[in-house]
C-alpha cells in the first residue's frame, strides 16, 4: 500500500492551476483574483456630508445651545446625487442629505439631531464638535492605491471594494467544472421505487454538494449500471464540460467493479491501495483527448466523503489558485477513546466544539462502518489519527479537518 502522502503527492503532480480569463464581477464571485486591483479613483471620490443635516459655517453656530440657539435662514436642499454645484453664503444653512456633496464654503455639517429640523429657518442648539460630519475626498483610498492583491479569494467584502472604484470586470481564475457520477446497477434514484437489492444513490449527491462547497461548480450525472458500454459512453460525453471527473463505486477487486475494467484498459488511470480507513482503494489518472484528471472513488458512502476531502479538496484547491493545495488542519483534545487500526490513517467522524474555556474537543459519532451515513451527517469533522496509533486514548491530542468550512479560512 502506498501512504496518503504518496497519493496526495502523485494527485497533486496531475493536477493544474485553470488559465485565468477576465469575468464579469458578480461571476468572479469565489474565485482567484489573478491580478492586483488598483484604484482608478479617490474613495470617497469627493468631499460628502456624512449625516442628515445642514452644511453651514462652522464659526455661524459656534456659539448654539439649548439656552441660546442660533436661527439661520435655509436657502436649499442638498439631495444625494444632486448634480448642481452649490455655495454657501455667509450666515446661510443648506440642508443636506448622507452622501450629498459640500457646497463651496461649508466646513461643517450639523446633524439633524441638533436641530428643529426646520425647512425655511433651522434653530441649531448645539455647538459643533471636534468632527465636521463630512468625508474628505479620498480619506479612504487614493487614486492608484492597491485594493486586492493577485490570489485573493474573492468574497463579498472584495467585490464591494472593486465595484467602488468602478471596476465591473476582473482576471480570476474559473471555478473547475466537475462532473460525479455514481456506478452500480443496485442505485436507484431518490424519488424511484428502490426494488428488490436496490438501494438509493447517496454518493452523487454528498460529492456534488462537496465539490460546490469546495468552490467548483458540479454537474450531477447521477447513476451509471455496471455495464462497461454504458459507463464509457456517459463518460465520454461528459468530458466536453468536465475540467475534472469524479466517480464513485466500481474500484475494488470484485467481478463487477466496472470502473476499474474499463479505465485500466486505457493504461491512464492508476490504481492503488492507500494506508488510509476508510477509503483504501482509490484510482487516478487522466482521460479522453485533453487528458481531463479524474477521481475514482470507492462504492462506500463514507469512504468516498473522506476520500474527497483528503484526494479531491486539495486538486480543487490546486486548480482554484488557492494555498496550501492541502486543506488546513487545527489541534482538538479528544474526550474519549477509541480503536484504530494498525499501519492505516484513520479519518474518524467527530464532533467539534470549544468548551467554555475555548479548549478545541472532538469525540467520535456514529460506527466505524464505512456505510454508516447517519454517523456522517452528525459530524462537523474529521479527526486524524495517525498510522503507528493502535488506539487513541482520552485526552489525547489530534489534528482535525473541520467539515463546515472554517478551516478554509486560512
Amino acid at each position: 500500500m502506498r501512504s496518503v502522502e504518496e497519493h496526495l503527492e502523485a494527485v497533486l503532480a496531475g493536477i493544474h492551476e485553470l488559465p485565468p480569463f477576465q469575468q464579469q464581477l458578480m461571476d468572479a464571485h469565489g474565485c482567484t483574483l489573478c491580478e492586483d486591483v488598483e484604484a482608478g479613483v479617490d474613495l470617497p471620490a469627493f468631499d460628502n456630508s456624512a449625516m442628515d443635516g445642514y452644511a453651514v459655517r462652522r464659526e455661524d453656530v459656534a456659539n448654539a445651545s439649548e439656552t441660546h440657539p442660533v436661527v439661520l435662514p435655509v436657502v436649499g436642499d442638498l439631495p444625494a446625487g444632486g448634480r448642481e454645484a452649490h455655495a454657501l453664503v455667509p450666515g446661510m444653512a443648506l440642508r443636506i442629505m448622507t452622501g450629498a456633496a459640500m457646497p463651496h464654503g461649508a466646513d461643517t455639517v450639523i446633524p439633524v439631531e441638533w436641530t428643529d429640523g426646520g425647512v425655511v429657518k433651522v434653530s441649531v442648539n448645539q455647538a459643533p464638535t471636534d468632527r465636521s460630519y463630512i468625508r474628505r475626498r479620498g480619506e479612504e483610498v487614493r487614486t492608484g492605491q492597491l485594493l486586492v492583491r493577485s490570489g485573493t479569494h474573492l468574497d463579498s467584502r472584495q467585490l464591494a471594494l472593486i465595484a467602488s472604484v468602478g471596476r465591473d470586470v476582473v482576471r480570476v481564475r474559473p471555478r473547475p467544472r466537475v462532473v460525479v457520477l455514481s456506478t452500480g446497477s443496485e442505485l436507484r434514484e431518490p424519488g424511484q421505487p428502490l426494488g428488490e437489492g436496490a438501494i438509493y444513490d447517496a454518493n452523487s449527491f454528498a460529492l456534488a454538494a462537496a465539490a460546490r462547497e469546495a468552490g467548483a461548480v458540479a454537474y450531477r450525472v447521477g447513476c451509471v449500471s455496471d455495464d462497461e458500454r454504458e459507463f464509457l459512453r456517459v463518460l465520454e460525453d461528459q468530458l466536453v464540460r468536465a475540467d475534472l471527473v469524479v466517480t464513485s463505486g466500481g474500484v475494488s477487486v470484485g467481478a463487477y467493479d466496472v470502473v476499474k475494467q474499463v479505465l485500466s484498459r486505457l493504461g491512464t488511470v492508476e490504481f492503488s491501495r492507500v494506508a488510509m480507513q476508510p477509503g483504501m482503494p482509490q484510482g487516478f489518472g487522466v482521460v479522453g483527448e485533453d487528458q481531463t484528471p479524474i477521481f475514482t472513488l470507492p462504492g462506500n458512502p463514507v469512504s468516498s466523503y473522506v476520500s474527497f476531502q483528503v484526494f479531491v479538496r486539495p486538486a480543487l484547491r490546486k486548480m482554484l489558485g488557492l494555498t496550501p493545495h492541502v486543506t488546513p488542519t487545527v489541534t482538538a483534545t479528544a474526550t474519549e477513546g477509541w480503536r484504530s487500526p494498525e499501519g492505516r490513517r484513520q479519518y474518524t467522524r467527530v464532533t467539534y466544539s470549544l468548551d467554555d474555556d475555548g479548549r478545541a474537543l472532538v469525540a467520535p459519532v456514529g460506527g466505524s462502518g464505512s456505510h454508516l451515513v447517519a454517523g456522517l451527517a452528525q459530524a462537523n469533522a474529521l479527526a486524524v489519527v495517525p498510522e503507528d496509533v493502535r488506539e487513541v486514548a482520552e485526552g489525547a491530542t489530534l489534528d482535525v479537518v473541520l467539515l463546515d468550512g472554517s478551516a478554509e479560512r486560512a
